[in-house]
């Protein structure tokens, strides 16, 4: 069938995007590792360095998200596939431009990369509504728990595949031209999946105007509805640790690595402590479509508090019993994790007015990227005050364990459907 054909073309090309979104970040902040075990940089700028180049591509999620919403309710939503990975290659050749003419230096090319990866930014802001909101446009309702955890598990296998790559290619190549040459390659294979796939329906009706007006009331609606909101802390739960763990990861895995009695680590090296997170979390996305029909969200807290207590022992133990352990640590932590978002994900799907879809991901995404931004804050205040990388990995549970508690799920009502 035509709709198993888009469907099977939908997964090829988010699977490349997010791979080649994953692979740039890894080959942008190669250079700091080896740059910090020189002394040309501290810790403290290290995570400032993570947090400049989340940010940018944070930031187009919160501003855009209105524009988003509307490009993806007024046109088919094959087209900003298509269109969200060709603004990721533009910004690919901003940056390859930029360290081209800098011969590959970091700093000296620092502002063509920031530029170039807010470019990639806006793309996978672009992208984001329709990967997610043309799912109901292609399978019935009873596929898509499972549909999701297929799209969760290839977004994150993409994820620890374009880390491990951009990171392995970095330490061997030590050529920034190099990665973005191969980063812009994904990016021409995702543009060719989206661009094989039919024509999905949109809504020639919709303005911009109208839409910004209805961003702010489907917000409001959306974070007050006694169900849908707390669907969306629940999302916003899930990144606000994820943003959290990522920005801290290369500070943190440095001390792990040390108190395991490893000295010289590289970005590969590194990348093996992200092996054991995306695996928890395949297996939690992959779990859940077979655990939970759409709609059962019976177990959300017990799932955000198994996720603090997953990742509570990654700052009481740290490196100390080596790094098998710490590794069988972070599949704990990301099975609750994979368990925590999938469900959650096809519940606010199935229970949207799916006339405006477009906008309520993108009012999802607004949400989620925010929480990162509030991730990325919290980790620096923490920073501010002196904790360490294992510290805060004691702190970060003790407020997910908190925001838990405002997790318990009402039943779904006939209003559900009406935001």
């Amino acid at each position: 069938m035509r709709t198993s054909r888009d469907y099977a073309l939908l997964l090829a090309g988010q699977f490349l995007g997010a791979f080649g979104d994953n692979f740039l970040l890894a080959a942008i902040l190669g250079p700091l590792t080896f740059q910090l075990a020189t002394g040309e940089i501290t810790e403290r700028g290290v995570n400032s360095e993570n947090a400049l180049f989340s940010a940018v591509f944070f930031v187009p999620f919160i501003a855009l998200a209105p524009l988003a919403g509307f490009l993806n309710d007024r046109m088919p939503k094959t087209s900003w596939l298509f269109g969200g990975n060709a603004l990721k290659m533009l910004g690919t050749v901003v940056g390859l431009v930029g360290v081209w003419i800098q011969s590959g230096e970091f700093q000296p090319s620092r502002d063509w990369q920031v530029a170039g990866y807010a470019i990639v930014g806006i793309g996978a802001c672009l992208y984001s509504p329709a990967k997610y909101g043309i799912l109901p446009e292609l399978l019935p309702a009873e596929r898509l728990v499972k549909a999701n955890g297929t799209v969760e598990m290839l977004t994150l296998v993409a994820i620890l595949g374009g880390l491990w790559g951009g990171a392995t290619l970095y330490d061997h190549a030590r050529s920034l031209p190099i990665c973005y040459l191969v980063c812009a390659g994904l990016y021409a294979a995702a543009l060719a999946f989206n661009a094989a796939m039919s024509r999905t329906p949109h809504n020639p009706g919709a303005t911009l105007g109208h839409s910004l007006g209805e961003f702010s009331s489907s917000l409001r609606a959306l974070t007050t509805h006694p169900r849908l909101g707390r669907i969306l802390l629940g999302c916003g739960i899930f990144w606000f640790a994820g943003a959290t763990l990522r920005s801290n990861l290369q500070g943190w895995g440095l001390q792990v690595f040390d108190q395991a009695g490893i000295r010289d680590v590289n970005n590969q090296e590194l990348a093996w402590l992200k092996v054991g997170m995306i695996m928890g979390i395949v297996a939690g996305s992959v779990l859940a479509g077979q655990l939970h029909r759409v709609g059962d969200l019976t177990w959300t807290r017990r799932y955000g508090m198994l996720l603090a207590l997953g990742i509570l022992p990654l700052g009481l133990v740290g490196g100390h019993l080596g790094i098998a352990a710490v590794v069988m640590i972070l599949v704990a932590a990301g099975l609750a994790a994979g368990l925590l978002i999938v469900p959650l994900n096809a519940a606010l799907q199935n229970e949207s007015d799916h006339a405006k879809l477009g906008k309520t991901i993108a009012i999802q995404n607004f949400i989620d990227y925010l929480s990162m931004l509030v991730g990325a804050g919290f980790l620096a205040a923490l920073t501010q005050f002196g904790l360490s990388p294992t510290a805060i990995f004691v702190a970060l549970p003790a407020a997910l364990a908190l925001l838990s508690l405002g997790l318990r799920m009402p039943e779904p009502t006939g209003g559900s459907r009406r935001n």
